[in-house]
């Protein structure tokens, strides 16, 4: 004999009514087509986002050389092409990664106005972290802050310049930008950020022997270009 007989059956008969309570809030939400939608955009993000840009390097004209009063440096602006990539760890958090390479010259200003010290080719990846708004819609501005190394590389010199050397970089960045989405997958870019650069240089000289000093680029990196979501 079965005891508490009644009490198991009350238990049972709330729990059939509670199972059937769930199948029909799932029967609901299946058969809801927004909210199938949503769940099948959602499902079929990747996490993984590419971007090639064309980039604008504009570095800040300053810099010395040291024992040279009033010295200072200027460098040429470039544009080159620029990939980037970028991993969503949420729909607002992702971290991404820049990679391109420029050129760029190198002169005197100051006291040493119209000097041509040479060029030197610049590789700086960049590691942000990214805060991306989401309410927007198709617009969706981001901001991010992150890291640099800059390798310049390649350094070659002008009349008189010799063993032209610029030392590799750790910098800080900043960054602000926004895509704009076609649909899922395709969308425009437009991105601007801040490297904090100022490095060591040294060359030398036929006449006024060696020098080295104070390189600060400091360069704004100002691009736009394709988006592809995966």
């Amino acid at each position: 004999m079965i005891k508490n007989g009644p009490a198991i059956a009350a238990i049972l008969g709330a729990a059939t009514v509670l199972l059937s309570g769930a199948a029909q809030a799932a029967d609901l939400r299946v058969s809801d087509p927004a909210q199938a939608a949503q769940d099948a955009v959602a499902a079929a993000h990747s996490p993984w986002q590419v971007r090639v840009r064309a980039l604008g390097v504009i570095p800040n004209d300053k810099g010395s050389v040291n024992g040279v009063a009033g010295s200072d440096l200027q460098y040429s602006n470039s544009i080159t092409p620029e990939l980037d990539i970028s991993y969503y760890f949420t729909d607002n958090l992702a971290a991404e990664l820049i990679l391109g390479t420029t050129s760029s010259k190198i002169g005197g200003a100051g006291t040493l106005a119209g000097v041509n010290v040479g060029k030197t080719w610049i590789l700086p990846p960049t590691l942000t972290l990214q805060y991306h708004f989401t309410e927007l819609g198709a617009f969706k501005p981001y901001v991010g802050a992150g890291i640099n190394y800059t390798f310049f590389y390649n350094e070659s010199e002008k009349g008189g310049f010799s063993n032209l050397k610029v030392d590799h970089h750790v910098g800080a960045a900043l960054q602000v930008g926004f895509d704009y989405m076609f649909n899922e997958h395709w969308g425009v870019n437009f991105d601007v950020k801040k490297i904090f650069l100022e490095t060591d240089w040294s060359a030398n000289h036929t006449t006024l022997g060696r020098l080295s000093g104070k390189a600060k680029l400091d360069p704004w990196l100002v691009g736009a270009g394709v988006t592809y979501r995966f």
